[in-house]
């Protein structure tokens, strides 16, 4: 995992555009939960079938997700996704293998929820976590909703 200068970390923390939906002293007491990474282009985040330990907040760049298809060595583009979207979503869910592979299409910068640092703000602050997951179920449910609509149109 690539490390982040700490002032860049400290920025990406205070800067939760991805959040809107809290307030500051939310945000505040939020940002310990979140680590920090820096990707470049083409680096690989994971690959379907990886375990699954942690959703990605997308504070810039571009990051596109694909899924194996029937014939060997083909993906489908799954999804591409920039800033202020949240990746490996399921994991917070689940305990399930990735279902997709992530791959960084330019430098990126991230904050990673793992599941444990999850569970222990559940515990630690149940009120903020609950608005947290509501904010990740309506990002499922707006992709979701989309996807509907691709499908569709395909037939």
């Amino acid at each position: 995992m690539n490390r982040t200068a700490p002032d860049v970390c400290a920025r990406m923390k205070n800067d939760l555009r991805c959040f809107k939906f809290l307030s500051d002293a939310d945000t505040e007491i939020l940002a310990p939960y979140f680590k920090c990474r820096q990707v470049t282009a083409g680096e690989v985040l994971w690959s379907e079938g990886d375990e699954a330990q942690f959703a990605a907040f997308v504070m810039s760049g571009r990051i596109e997700e694909k899924k194996n298809t029937e014939f060997e060595g083909r993906q489908m583009v799954i999804g591409v996704y920039s800033e202020g979207t949240v990746i490996g979503e399921f994991s917070l869910i689940d305990n399930l293998p990735r279902a997709v592979t992530a791959v960084c299409l330019e430098d990126a910068q991230l904050l990673l929820l793992p599941r444990e640092h999850l569970e222990r703000l559940l515990v630690e602050h149940p009120e903020l976590g609950i608005r947290l997951l509501k904010g990740v179920l309506l990002t499922l449910s707006i992709r979701l909703r989309k996807s509907f609509e691709r499908m569709v149109a395909i037939f």
